[in-house]
């Protein structure tokens, strides 16, 4: 008997930068400001028809001149304009009641303040990486003979057996630019005239990057409707 999969709902958002404020202790905190929404609702993913529930936000309004002959259709039916992304979201639509072309939604419709929410971005790339940055190894010692070594691989095989090397074995190679979760970050304030989002800690990915914030999954709860 397995365990039914939950999808809580979440927005589109661009990470604005990374400030600090004081909490009403008095502590001060590092947190990132995320631009999140508004987002409209473009088309919407039943269950019964398309086999899974889910809602296709557009973010970041982007002329209607700029945008291919093929999309231009697509997000017309919204009537808001053209958007620079355009992201699905699984969700409960029926519950949330986002199953309307056109739907603006809101950073003060989705999230508040003090709940934990999932942060996914791609992180920053870093170009080519040795071993030792790109998968945290020990390296070679300073002393006892090492020549010119000291940051390399070492052996990563055998002649005798296997013969070869193992697929994922860790080796120098491209370093970051891949998709990163955060998760259980806590929301310390929201600005919901600006669509604000203030997020203690990090998230990946540089300023100005796309990212997609969801409440986090390992506390989320059912709404009650």
């Amino acid at each position: 008997m397995g365990s039914k999969k939950v999808f809580p709902e979440g927005l589109l958002g661009k990470k604005v930068g990374m400030t600090q404020v004081f909490l009403e202790d008095g502590s001060m905190v590092p947190v990132t400001v995320i631009e999140a929404g508004p987002c409209t609702v473009l088309e919407v993913r039943d269950a019964a028809k398309d086999g899974y529930s889910a809602v296709q936000l557009g973010f970041g309004p982007k002329k209607m001149q700029r945008i291919s002959n093929g999309l231009k259709g697509h997000v017309a039916k919204a009537g808001q304009g053209g958007f620079y992304h355009i992201k699905e979201i699984r969700c409960d639509v029926e519950k949330l009641q986002w199953n309307v072309q056109g739907k603006q939604l809101n950073v003060a419709d989705v999230f508040a303040q003090g709940q934990f929410v999932d942060v996914t971005g791609v992180s920053k790339g870093r170009g080519f990486a040795g071993v030792v940055k790109k998968w945290s190894a020990g390296g070679f010692p300073a002393t006892r003979g090492t020549h010119e070594y000291r940051r390399h691989i070492g052996a990563i095989g055998c002649r005798k057996f296997p013969h070869r090397v193992f697929k994922n074995k860790h080796m120098p190679g491209h370093y970051g630019d891949e998709q990163v979760t955060v998760q259980n970050l806590k929301v310390v304030a929201i600005n919901g005239s600006e669509n604000l989002l203030l997020v203690m800690g990090g998230i990946p990915g540089p300023k100005g990057a796309m990212v997609v914030v969801r409440k986090a999954i390992k506390s989320f709860e059912e709404q009650k409707v």
